[in-house]
């Protein structure tokens, strides 16, 4: 059995940056994940998505972003194990002292005082389209849930579905690769952020981006790959044909918090409730950090997590080192952990 300062349940950009916190307080972690690799969402669905939010970076890719994390926590003691999920979380007592432990579908077995859950939005699935009957018979032969790569539509006539931020996102980004771009729409309204709408309208002015509501998909052809799609225009109840060769479908994700429902934490609306002290659950020594917590005033943005976890992380500390101060120190004036980072002066 595996004994670690801290438990990280989630590998993706907040779990990784807990890894960090940690280390620069001395504490151990390790880190599981269901995916084959680090990253989370960000890794898994949207790799190459621009990213404009994290301070002192003007942009970067969510796959960079994933790298220069996985760069940043190099010097720090972890464990990675992936392609396995948490399946029991139970409350042990060692030598009269309160342990959780863990074990994951591979069989292994953890302990420590302390679990992160940095699960993002939990377990989760692309939605498909609904009225499609099996429309994973053509995924890589013209149909994707997420964009993995922007070379692999070049020069194609590309249909994008959806009205959230990712589909306006990945409409003006692709814009300006693919031989023709269509955005598809039940609706002219979005739920995107403003800036994107604007600037992809601006795209459908100057005839880069056809903007196709109120329509929705009505059939995919072809044999081998996509070759065509049929769309149903809502006000007209017409069907109309279009040559495409690439379709990607941004309906968002069906949110599944899978066993976490059943480790008896307090919840609000499928989200795990935290207080904004330090970010634990109902239960002591149980923190849950980033999209998978609920508070008042609560942003599902990637620097609120960093934010939650690294309070999170000096309540782990006490929990380890019960009446020792937090040892807190500026990194750019600490010498010790500047050698430890590779600073170089």
């Amino acid at each position: 059995m595996n004994k670690t300062d801290i438990i990280i349940i989630g590998a993706g950009p907040v779990g990784l940056f807990t890894v960090f916190e940690a280390g620069l307080l001395g504490l151990n972690c390790v880190l599981i994940d269901n995916l084959d690799k680090p990253g989370g969402q960000c890794a898994e669905l949207y790799p190459e998505k621009p990213i404009y939010d994290i301070p002192g970076v003007p942009y970067q890719t969510a796959q960079e972003h994933v790298d220069a994390l996985l760069e940043q926590i190099k010097p720090f003691s972890y464990e990675l194990h992936l392609s396995e999920r948490v399946d029991l979380v139970e409350e042990i007592d060692l030598d009269g002292d309160q342990f959780w432990k863990v074990k994951t579908t591979e069989s292994k077995e953890f302990i420590s005082k302390n679990i992160f859950i940095a699960a993002g939005a939990g377990s989760f699935e692309p939605r498909r389209p609904p009225n499609i009957v099996d429309p994973d018979k053509y995924i890589n032969k013209g149909v994707e849930y997420a964009v993995r790569s922007v070379d692999k539509y070049t020069n194609k006539d590309v249909f994008i579905f959806g009205g959230g931020d990712s589909a306006l996102d990945w409409t003006v980004e692709l814009s300006k690769t693919a031989k023709s771009i269509s955005l598809v729409h039940r609706r002219d309204a979005f739920r995107g952020a403003q800036h994107t709408e604007e600037l992809m309208r601006k795209l459908v002015k100057e005839k880069k981006v056809n903007l196709l509501t109120p329509y929705l998909i009505d059939s995919i052809l072809g044999e081998e790959k996509v070759n065509s799609i049929t769309l149903k225009n809502f006000d007209t109840n017409e069907i109309e044909s279009f040559d495409a060769d690439e379709l990607i479908f941004l309906f968002g994700l069906n949110k599944k918090l899978g066993p976490i429902l059943d480790w008896d934490i307090d919840l609000n609306n499928k989200k795990i409730q935290v207080n904004t002290e330090n970010y634990q659950t109902s239960k002591n020594g149980i923190f849950a950090v980033g999209d998978i917590n609920d508070y008042p005033g609560k942003l599902d943005l990637i620097l609120s997590g960093f934010h939650e976890t690294t309070l999170a992380v000096q309540e782990a500390y006490k929990r380890i080192h019960p009446g020792e101060r937090v040892p807190f120190g500026y990194t750019t004036s600490n010498s010790k952990l500047q050698e430890k980072l590779g600073v170089k002066k």
